[in-house]
């Protein structure tokens, strides 16, 4: 029988701590889009899920990342600059409530979870087979070599500098409302007037606008082209950036390590 549509958002919700859980045994680091994503390949999206709404995000995947606020409430998830995190609650609650339903309902009604749940368990790695020995050939006859001079010590490599990040030469927001910003018109990232500055202390760029209330789509565009953009959650080529803005000044911070942007 075919879930519905609720079960399936409970089940898609489950899996995002899921996930999370299973990268603190992988050590494997993985950002919001990527977990969310994720989450969607194991629990598809339903036609109507699919739907896209406006600046292109499917409808499911917008509703799965407002539901993910009450994995924070209930103190099951911490989400930062850098990433998002599962807390010892959260990893306790996928073995407490390891049905879907039983795990909607516990955030639902704010069950806590049982002081005695244990974390789960780290999956079990099979050990490699091993290889029959091979069958040692008859010792060769030694024939003498003469002694080599012996080798003078290298001198000491130098230490290979520390990688760092290479910035873009530009970074710009481009979206639906750049021609308030003075442009001569929307979605273009190559106008002055997109352009963020590089702040070298912080390591990030910004630019602080003026904007009416309304409803806002944008993207961040590299080197005043199309060529390299990102979306929401960091995604390169991925679904628009939204603003819901009340009035006044809105600051846009860009992170080109995290490839994502805050706004405040």
């Amino acid at each position: 029988m075919a879930k519905s549509t609720v079960e399936k958002s409970s089940a898609r919700l489950k899996t995002v701590l899921d996930v999370l859980a299973e990268g603190t045994w992988s050590e494997k680091s993985l950002n919001a889009g990527e977990i969310l994503a994720e989450a969607i390949v194991r629990v598809p999206l339903d036609e109507r899920e699919s739907e896209l709404l406006s600046g292109g995000i499917p409808r499911g995947h917008k509703s799965l990342t407002s539901e993910t606020a009450k994995l924070v409430k209930a103190g099951w998830l911490v989400k930062g600059r850098s990433g998002w995190t599962i807390t010892d609650d959260g990893l306790r609650a996928t073995v407490a409530f390891a049905k879907p339903d039983e795990f909607v309902t516990a955030l639902a009604e704010g069950t806590p979870v049982p002081a005695d749940t244990p974390l789960p368990a780290a999956p079990v790695k099979k050990a490699p087979a091993r290889k029959p020995a091979a069958k040692k050939a008859p010792a060769a006859e030694k024939i003498p070599v003469a002694k080599a001079a012996p080798k003078k010590a290298a001198a000491p490599k130098a230490r290979a500098a520390v990688e760092k990040l290479e910035q873009p030469s530009a970074v710009a927001i481009a979206g639906d409302f750049n021609t308030i910003l003075g442009a001569a018109e929307d979605w273009a990232p190559q106008y002055d007037e997109v352009q963020m500055k590089f702040n070298a202390r912080r390591k990030v760029w910004t630019l602080a606008a003026t904007l009416p209330a309304g409803f806002y789509t944008y993207k961040i565009a590299l080197n005043r082209s199309w060529d390299e953009n990102y979306g929401a959650f960091g995604v390169r080529d991925g679904a628009n950036h939204e603003l819901k803005h009340d009035g006044g000044k809105v600051t846009f911070t860009y992170d080109h390590a995290t490839r994502d942007i805050v706004t405040a």
